[in-house]
């Protein structure tokens, strides 16, 4: 049986990326009860209500929770601060999948 084709444009690691975590939108990521319950203590910090629906804060384009440090290779690095307790889209969204080619498409926001 032939293996498929590799992607012509691989998706890079997600430390790499962190596209699905950036957005000028400020309902980006929705956050349902049982996500606010798993942020615990940082849910009132990382998430807000919009009407009665709560969303993860958006600071400068980026997730609140999203950690932006430079990379050994002069590059930048993304990571989830709350990675283990991330809501359920996040966790939802698997590398390479066309959601994620999606978000890799989207232009980024304005610094």
């Amino acid at each position: 049986m032939p293996r498929p084709a590799p992607p012509v444009n691989p998706p890079p690691e997600c430390l790499r990326c962190g596209a699905c975590c950036r957005s000028p939108a400020t309902a980006f990521v929705r956050v349902t009860g049982d996500d606010w319950s798993r942020l615990g203590v940082d849910a009132p910090r990382l998430a807000h209500f919009l009407g009665n629906r709560a969303f993860m804060r958006m600071k400068a384009g980026s997730c609140a929770a999203l950690e932006i440090r430079a990379a050994p290779d002069g590059g930048a690095e993304f990571f989830c601060t709350v990675y283990d307790r991330r809501p359920q889209v996040c966790r939802d969204l698997a590398r390479g999948s066309p959601a994620c080619e999606g978000e890799r498409a989207r232009p980024a926001p304005a610094e």
